[in-house]
């Protein structure tokens, strides 16, 4: 997952940034790292826990719909 694709998927769930770094266990500030991709000078990846967390969000958010 690349930086534009996590911010994709924060705007995609209707998440503010807040709200992302709250469901995905997270600070504010790194969800900021990972949108920008960098941390000051230095390049911030996207660890793939996040990515199977931003998976999980949304099959937990896809199994809601058809209970």
């Amino acid at each position: 997952m690349n930086k534009e694709q996590f911010k994709k998927w924060r705007k995609k769930n209707g998440f503010s940034q807040a709200e992302a770094a709250e469901t995905l266990g997270l600070k504010r500030r790194m969800i900021q790292y990972y949108e920008k991709g960098k941390k000051g000078e230095k390049e911030v990846q996207i660890p793939k826990y996040i990515r199977l967390a931003c998976e999980a969000v949304e099959l937990k958010k896809k199994l809601k719909k058809l209970i």
